[in-house]
């Protein structure tokens, strides 16, 4: 039995090609949602929040840098098939980066973020939710923020 029939009813329309048939790019446009989607529900879930830490918290967690760092921690955890998946999703052709973005912080975004999209669609709920408590998502002092600075100072 899979997540979805665990759940009840799947709430989105399943895709019309079979995942592993599905272009990354289009994974990761619907895993940038996803993703940003959770941290936001992540951050809204703790006490005493105001909007402006709410979405400076959010930044830290989405921008392309911090997910190169959380892809770089969930690495190590990933079987073998979310492996491959983030394998396409980083050698995709997704475009330039954006402004000011590194190019290889944004293809390790896009790889995180087809994971995402392909764990959404696989209905793969409970995996999304292990693997952000693999990162740390809840404590940025010990967890993404900290290693995005980290990683900053060794270079």
């Amino acid at each position: 039995m899979n997540d979805r029939t665990k759940s009840g009813e799947w709430p989105v329309t399943p895709p019309a090609k079979p995942l592993n048939l599905m272009n990354p790019v289009v994974l990761a446009y619907v895993g940038d949602a996803v993703f940003e989607l959770l941290v936001r529900q992540h951050l809204a879930a703790r006490p005493n929040h105001k909007p402006d830490e709410l979405h400076r918290g959010a930044v830290r967690f989405v921008s392309a840098k911090a997910q190169r760092v959380l892809l770089e921690i969930l690495q190590p955890h990933l079987t073998e098939e979310e492996a491959e998946i983030v394998r396409r999703g980083r050698n995709a052709k997704s475009g330039a980066p954006p402004k000011g973005a590194d190019i290889r912080d944004y293809r390790h975004a896009t790889a995180l973020e087809c994971l995402f999209g392909w764990l959404y669609y696989a209905g793969k709920f409970d995996r999304m939710a292990e693997l952000l408590r693999l990162t740390e998502l809840g404590e940025p002092s010990a967890g993404a923020d900290a290693a995005v600075h980290r990683k900053e100072d060794d270079r």
